[in-house]
């Protein structure tokens, strides 16, 4: 694996100025993600930890990242996998310390299996480690046993860290807001994620296969080079389309149904995440355009309330206001409005959140509450507005023409100083401009 720095080593350098004057007097670590065997000795493809990336820029496994803000000389250091011309010949180039240095920024470098060695030295004057466990369980090992070194040490020697920190209050409110660089690789990620349903759009036809779809999205995103889907494709037609994750991507589209694609690129380490519903026939029926209709709604509905100073749950609570309305006009749903919001009777067709954050990772990082409120929407944020309805083909309470029908809507939403930047409209949503294109 060749590891090259992808983004100006100045930005990396700026972020973990950043984070650490929020450690002052501790250390943090971050472990590399580790390498997983896909089945005998084929090892699944490597993508690097988000934070450690985040931070450094590096993208081989087998390495941490320490930094110490108050070490006199080494502020910075990487342990990482050394050089071997014998490894490097099946799996590329690696920095090595020297390369992690010199492209990397580190004030100091060792090969990985010198940790034991030197990483006491370093964090010895540190009062507290910052360290996330549950990504990495060799590393997880590592930090437990580093504790139980300075409980002995600082019964005798009188210092050493007393506590392991989640560093995820300080850097993952960090990677929230996101700075202009960030949200230039973002659109990025947004818009090779729309060309790409844009192509998957104009090969749909009853008779093509979801995996064909699937193809026709890998073909694009690569050739706009991103490196890989965000996260795996879903590519839903007929009845799968109410599977909320469905990933299978193999079910032949039948005419009359509808195919419902949510996929994002990533690119640059940020991803993209947009969903759109299509009629296979290039035209919806009347029970189809009914929801779809109400989706569309509900939401045109969440994205307006996106602005500075909103509340996270706003978008959510206003797409199912919209969504509970339509329900009831169409006979899905019967009841008081408000009372069946109270007792959450739109989740039989409408069970998950409207919004989650969006970044380097897919549902990324960040509080949604903070104390026990919903969070201010802020200038930085991106977010996706995502509402849907969901009829299981086997509800025997809903008239026969809507069982099975599954819709969703996603677009990705930068919160600006004067309300909302929609990344991804440029990608068509409503009925008569899909059904436009489709005839093309």
């Amino acid at each position: 694996m060749t590891a090259t720095p992808s983004a100006s080593t100045g930005a990396f350098k700026e972020r973990r100025e950043e984070f650490m004057k929020g450690i002052q007097g501790g250390a943090a670590l971050f472990a590399s993600a580790p390498t997983a065997v896909r089945n005998m000795d084929v090892e699944f493809e490597y993508r690097q930890d988000s934070d450690l990336y985040y931070l450094t820029g590096f993208e081989e496994p087998s390495c941490l990242a320490v930094l110490v803000p108050d070490h006199p000389q080494h502020r910075f250091v990487m342990f990482v996998q050394p050089r071997d011309d014998s490894a490097e010949v099946w799996t590329g180039k690696r920095a090595g310390v020297e390369g992690a240095i010199s492209d990397y920024g580190a004030d100091a470098a060792f090969t990985i299996d010198k940790l034991d060695q030197e990483l006491p030295g370093l964090l010895a004057k540190a009062d507290r480690i910052y360290y996330r466990f549950g990504a990495n369980s060799d590393a997880d090992s590592r930090v437990v046993r580093l504790m139980r070194y300075f409980q002995r040490e600082r019964q005798r020697k009188g210092a050493g860290p007393a506590a392991v920190i989640d560093p995820a209050g300080l850097l993952h409110e960090a990677r929230l807001v996101k700075s202009a660089s960030e949200l230039e690789t973002l659109r990025r990620a947004v818009d090779i994620t729309c060309k790409g349903h844009a192509a998957a759009r104009s090969v749909i036809k009853p008779g093509v296969y979801e995996y064909e779809i699937d193809a026709e999205l890998r073909y694009v995103y690569a050739k706009y080079g991103s490196p890989r889907h965000a996260f795996p494709p879903i590519v839903a037609s007929g009845v799968n389309s109410t599977t909320l994750h469905y990933t299978s991507n193999r079910r032949q589209l039948q005419k009359g149904e509808l195919l419902l694609i949510d996929s994002g690129a990533e690119y640059g380490y940020f991803a993209g995440d947009v969903t759109r519903t299509y009629p296979a026939d290039g035209v919806f029926s009347k029970e189809q355009a009914e929801l779809y209709e109400l989706v569309l709604a509900a939401e045109e509905a969440g994205i307006e309330a996106v602005r500075p100073g909103a509340r996270f749950v706003d978008p959510h609570n206003r797409a199912v206001q919209i969504l509970t309305e339509g329900l009831v006009r169409l006979g899905l749903l019967k009841g008081e409005v408000s009372s069946l919001i109270e007792k959450e009777e739109f989740k039989r067709f409408y069970m998950h959140r409207t919004s989650h954050w969006l970044g380097m990772d897919v549902h990324d990082v960040g509080m949604y509450t903070i104390g026990d409120e919903s969070r201010k929407l802020e200038p930085g944020m991106v977010l996706t507005i995502e509402p849907g309805l969901y009829v299981s083909a086997y509800d025997q309470q809903v008239e026969p023409r809507y069982r099975g029908i599954g819709i969703r809507i996603e677009d990705d939403v930068l919160v600006t100083a004067d309300g909302r930047d929609v990344l991804s409209s440029g990608l068509p949503r409503a009925i008569s401009d899909i059904e436009r294109t489709m005839r093309v």
